[in-house]
Protein backbone atom coordinates (compact mmCIF):
# COMPACT_ATOMS: atom_id res chain seq x y z
CA UNK A 1 0.00 0.00 0.00
CA UNK A 2 1.43 3.35 -1.06
CA UNK A 3 1.45 6.28 1.33
CA UNK A 4 2.45 9.94 1.35
CA UNK A 5 3.71 11.16 4.74
CA UNK A 6 4.17 14.86 5.52
CA UNK A 7 5.86 15.50 8.84
CA UNK A 8 6.45 18.82 10.67
CA UNK A 9 6.77 20.72 7.38
CA UNK A 10 7.95 24.33 7.62
CA UNK A 11 8.07 26.35 4.39
CA UNK A 12 8.98 29.98 3.68
CA UNK A 13 8.93 32.30 0.69
CA UNK A 14 10.90 35.44 -0.18
CA UNK A 15 8.83 38.62 -0.43
CA UNK A 16 9.69 42.29 -0.91
CA UNK A 17 9.50 42.62 2.87
CA UNK A 18 11.89 39.71 3.41
CA UNK A 19 11.50 36.03 4.27
CA UNK A 20 7.96 35.05 5.24
CA UNK A 21 7.19 31.74 6.89
CA UNK A 22 4.03 30.21 5.40
CA UNK A 23 3.81 26.65 6.70
CA UNK A 24 4.50 26.25 10.40
CA UNK A 25 4.61 22.54 11.10
CA UNK A 26 2.19 20.60 8.90
CA UNK A 27 1.51 16.91 9.52
CA UNK A 28 -0.55 14.83 7.07
CA UNK A 29 -0.70 11.16 6.14
CA UNK A 30 -2.41 10.11 2.90
CA UNK A 31 -2.92 6.46 2.10
CA UNK A 32 -3.48 4.73 -1.23
CA UNK A 33 -7.00 5.36 -2.49
CA UNK A 34 -7.74 8.03 0.12
CA UNK A 35 -9.09 11.49 -0.64
CA UNK A 36 -8.06 14.29 1.71
CA UNK A 37 -9.57 17.76 1.33
CA UNK A 38 -7.64 20.84 2.46
CA UNK A 39 -9.85 23.82 3.21
CA UNK A 40 -9.13 27.24 4.68
CA UNK A 41 -9.28 30.99 4.10
CA UNK A 42 -7.08 32.84 1.60
CA UNK A 43 -3.46 33.08 2.69
CA UNK A 44 -3.62 30.09 5.02
CA UNK A 45 -0.91 28.12 3.18
CA UNK A 46 -2.98 25.65 1.16
CA UNK A 47 -1.33 26.30 -2.20
CA UNK A 48 2.08 26.64 -0.57
CA UNK A 49 1.73 23.03 0.57
CA UNK A 50 0.96 21.96 -2.99
CA UNK A 51 3.95 23.76 -4.48
CA UNK A 52 6.31 22.58 -1.75
CA UNK A 53 5.36 18.96 -2.45
CA UNK A 54 5.85 19.52 -6.17
CA UNK A 55 9.25 21.20 -5.72
CA UNK A 56 8.49 24.76 -6.86
CA UNK A 57 11.76 26.76 -6.62
CA UNK A 58 10.01 29.83 -5.19
CA UNK A 59 9.37 28.02 -1.89
CA UNK A 60 12.05 27.05 0.64
CA UNK A 61 11.53 24.03 2.85
CA UNK A 62 13.13 25.01 6.15
CA UNK A 63 12.51 21.74 7.97
CA UNK A 64 10.35 18.64 7.97
CA UNK A 65 9.91 15.80 5.53
CA UNK A 66 7.69 14.58 2.71
CA UNK A 67 8.04 10.85 2.11
CA UNK A 68 6.48 8.76 -0.63
CA UNK A 69 6.57 5.07 0.25
CA UNK A 70 9.41 5.80 2.67
CA UNK A 71 11.53 7.74 0.15
CA UNK A 72 12.30 11.40 0.89
CA UNK A 73 10.63 13.52 -1.79
CA UNK A 74 12.29 16.80 -0.82
CA UNK A 75 15.70 15.67 -2.09
CA UNK A 76 14.26 14.71 -5.49
CA UNK A 77 14.25 16.92 -8.58
CA UNK A 78 10.89 17.89 -10.05
CA UNK A 79 11.29 15.19 -12.72
CA UNK A 80 12.18 12.58 -10.12
CA UNK A 81 9.06 13.45 -8.13
CA UNK A 82 6.93 12.86 -11.21
CA UNK A 83 8.63 9.53 -11.90
CA UNK A 84 8.13 8.54 -8.25
CA UNK A 85 4.39 9.00 -8.72
CA UNK A 86 3.49 12.58 -7.75
CA UNK A 87 1.20 14.77 -9.83
CA UNK A 88 0.25 18.43 -9.38
CA UNK A 89 -2.79 19.99 -11.05
CA UNK A 90 -2.21 23.73 -10.80
CA UNK A 91 -4.74 26.43 -10.07
CA UNK A 92 -3.54 28.30 -13.16
CA UNK A 93 -2.23 25.81 -15.77
CA UNK A 94 0.47 27.28 -18.00
CA UNK A 95 0.48 27.47 -21.79
CA UNK A 96 3.20 25.63 -23.75
CA UNK A 97 3.37 27.17 -27.25
CA UNK A 98 4.61 24.89 -30.01
CA UNK A 99 3.92 21.63 -28.15
CA UNK A 100 0.77 19.69 -29.01
CA UNK A 101 -1.31 18.02 -26.33
CA UNK A 102 -0.67 14.61 -27.89
CA UNK A 103 3.12 15.04 -28.05
CA UNK A 104 3.29 16.51 -24.56
CA UNK A 105 1.36 13.63 -23.02
CA UNK A 106 3.29 10.90 -24.83
CA UNK A 107 6.63 12.52 -23.97
CA UNK A 108 5.60 12.80 -20.31
CA UNK A 109 4.39 9.20 -20.24
CA UNK A 110 7.67 8.02 -21.78
CA UNK A 111 9.73 9.99 -19.25
CA UNK A 112 7.76 8.64 -16.28
CA UNK A 113 7.59 5.00 -17.41
CA UNK A 114 11.07 4.85 -18.96
CA UNK A 115 9.71 3.57 -22.28
CA UNK A 116 7.36 4.92 -24.93
CA UNK A 117 3.85 3.46 -24.83
CA UNK A 118 2.84 1.40 -27.90
CA UNK A 119 1.34 3.91 -30.30
CA UNK A 120 -1.87 2.05 -31.15
CA UNK A 121 -2.82 1.42 -27.52
CA UNK A 122 -1.78 4.94 -26.58
CA UNK A 123 -4.05 6.57 -29.15
CA UNK A 124 -6.93 4.36 -28.04
CA UNK A 125 -6.43 5.36 -24.39
CA UNK A 126 -6.03 9.02 -25.31
CA UNK A 127 -9.20 9.08 -27.41
CA UNK A 128 -11.16 7.23 -24.72
CA UNK A 129 -10.13 9.65 -21.96
CA UNK A 130 -10.77 12.69 -24.15
CA UNK A 131 -14.23 11.39 -25.03
CA UNK A 132 -15.13 10.85 -21.38
CA UNK A 133 -13.92 14.38 -20.58
CA UNK A 134 -16.03 15.77 -23.45
CA UNK A 135 -12.92 16.99 -25.29
CA UNK A 136 -13.03 17.13 -29.08
CA UNK A 137 -10.37 15.07 -30.87
CA UNK A 138 -8.99 18.28 -32.37
CA UNK A 139 -7.49 19.06 -28.96
CA UNK A 140 -4.86 16.38 -29.61
CA UNK A 141 -3.10 18.66 -32.09
CA UNK A 142 -3.63 21.96 -30.30
CA UNK A 143 -0.77 23.49 -28.35
CA UNK A 144 -0.95 22.75 -24.62
CA UNK A 145 -3.42 25.17 -22.99
CA UNK A 146 -2.87 27.78 -25.72
CA UNK A 147 -6.18 29.54 -26.30
CA UNK A 148 -7.95 27.10 -23.98
CA UNK A 149 -10.79 28.34 -21.81
CA UNK A 150 -10.47 27.90 -18.05
CA UNK A 151 -12.64 24.79 -18.17
CA UNK A 152 -10.65 23.32 -21.07
CA UNK A 153 -7.41 23.82 -19.16
CA UNK A 154 -8.80 21.97 -16.16
CA UNK A 155 -10.06 19.12 -18.34
CA UNK A 156 -6.64 18.90 -19.94
CA UNK A 157 -5.05 18.50 -16.51
CA UNK A 158 -7.43 15.68 -15.62
CA UNK A 159 -6.63 14.11 -19.01
CA UNK A 160 -2.98 14.08 -17.90
CA UNK A 161 -3.99 12.59 -14.56
CA UNK A 162 -5.89 9.74 -16.22
CA UNK A 163 -3.14 8.89 -18.70
CA UNK A 164 -0.01 9.35 -16.56
CA UNK A 165 -1.44 7.27 -13.69
CA UNK A 166 0.43 8.75 -10.71
CA UNK A 167 0.26 7.31 -7.19
CA UNK A 168 -0.76 10.60 -5.60
CA UNK A 169 -2.31 13.75 -7.04
CA UNK A 170 -2.32 17.22 -5.51
CA UNK A 171 -5.25 19.13 -6.99
CA UNK A 172 -4.89 22.84 -6.27
CA UNK A 173 -8.30 24.52 -6.54
CA UNK A 174 -9.29 22.41 -9.53
CA UNK A 175 -12.85 23.71 -9.13
CA UNK A 176 -11.80 27.35 -9.56
CA UNK A 177 -13.69 29.03 -12.41
CA UNK A 178 -15.68 25.94 -13.42
CA UNK A 179 -19.40 26.03 -14.14
CA UNK A 180 -21.60 23.22 -12.84
CA UNK A 181 -21.36 21.07 -15.98
CA UNK A 182 -17.57 21.37 -16.24
CA UNK A 183 -17.23 20.68 -12.52
CA UNK A 184 -19.16 17.42 -12.90
CA UNK A 185 -17.06 16.31 -15.87
CA UNK A 186 -13.76 17.11 -14.16
CA UNK A 187 -14.89 15.41 -10.94
CA UNK A 188 -15.93 12.29 -12.84
CA UNK A 189 -12.43 12.16 -14.34
CA UNK A 190 -10.81 12.36 -10.92
CA UNK A 191 -13.12 9.65 -9.59
CA UNK A 192 -12.31 7.40 -12.58
CA UNK A 193 -8.59 7.79 -11.99
CA UNK A 194 -9.04 6.89 -8.34
CA UNK A 195 -11.21 3.86 -9.12
CA UNK A 196 -8.84 2.56 -11.82
CA UNK A 197 -5.49 3.03 -10.08
CA UNK A 198 -6.04 3.46 -6.33
CA UNK A 199 -4.96 7.09 -6.64
CA UNK A 200 -4.44 9.02 -3.42
CA UNK A 201 -5.75 12.58 -3.62
CA UNK A 202 -4.91 15.80 -1.80
CA UNK A 203 -7.68 18.18 -2.88
CA UNK A 204 -7.27 21.87 -2.08
CA UNK A 205 -10.44 23.92 -2.26
CA UNK A 206 -12.25 26.93 -0.81
CA UNK A 207 -15.71 25.53 -1.31
CA UNK A 208 -17.77 22.50 -0.45
CA UNK A 209 -19.33 22.20 -3.91
CA UNK A 210 -16.61 20.02 -5.48
CA UNK A 211 -16.78 17.75 -2.42
CA UNK A 212 -20.33 16.88 -3.42
CA UNK A 213 -18.83 15.14 -6.48
CA UNK A 214 -15.44 14.02 -5.11
CA UNK A 215 -16.23 12.52 -1.71
CA UNK A 216 -13.44 13.14 0.81
CA UNK A 217 -12.44 10.60 3.42
CA UNK A 218 -10.87 13.33 5.54
CA UNK A 219 -11.15 17.12 5.72
CA UNK A 220 -8.35 19.27 7.15
CA UNK A 221 -8.73 22.96 8.01
CA UNK A 222 -5.71 25.18 7.34
CA UNK A 223 -5.33 28.50 9.17
CA UNK A 224 -2.10 30.51 9.44
CA UNK A 225 0.06 27.72 8.08
CA UNK A 226 -1.17 24.96 10.37
CA UNK A 227 -3.83 22.25 10.46
CA UNK A 228 -6.21 23.53 13.15
CA UNK A 229 -8.98 20.95 12.83
CA UNK A 230 -9.70 17.74 10.97
CA UNK A 231 -12.64 15.43 10.52
CA UNK A 232 -14.81 13.70 7.95
CA UNK A 233 -17.04 15.05 5.15
CA UNK A 234 -19.38 16.59 7.72
CA UNK A 235 -16.66 19.12 8.59
CA UNK A 236 -16.81 20.57 5.06
CA UNK A 237 -20.57 21.06 5.41
CA UNK A 238 -20.04 22.78 8.74
CA UNK A 239 -17.44 25.11 7.20
CA UNK A 240 -19.83 26.02 4.41
CA UNK A 241 -22.48 26.95 6.96
CA UNK A 242 -20.29 28.62 9.58
CA UNK A 243 -17.20 29.88 7.72
CA UNK A 244 -13.74 30.23 9.27
CA UNK A 245 -14.38 33.03 11.78
CA UNK A 246 -14.05 30.87 14.87
CA UNK A 247 -10.66 29.58 13.72
CA UNK A 248 -9.43 33.05 12.78
CA UNK A 249 -10.56 34.40 16.16
CA UNK A 250 -8.54 31.73 17.94
CA UNK A 251 -5.47 32.62 15.87
CA UNK A 252 -5.87 36.33 16.61
CA UNK A 253 -6.29 35.66 20.32
CA UNK A 254 -3.15 33.54 20.36
CA UNK A 255 -1.06 36.04 18.38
Amino acid sequence: MSNLEIRDLHVSVETEQGTKQILKGVDLSIGEGETHAIMGPNGSGKSTLAYAIAGHPKYTVESGSVKLDGEEVLTMSVDERARAGLFLAMQYPVEIPGVSVSNFLRTAKTAIDGAAPPIRGWIKDLDSSMSQLRMDKSFRERNVNEGFSGGEKKRNEILQLELLKPKFAVLDETDSGLDVDALKIVSEGVNRAKANTGLGILLITHYNRILKYIQPDFVHVFVAGKVVEQGGPELAVRLENEGYDRFLSNVNVGS
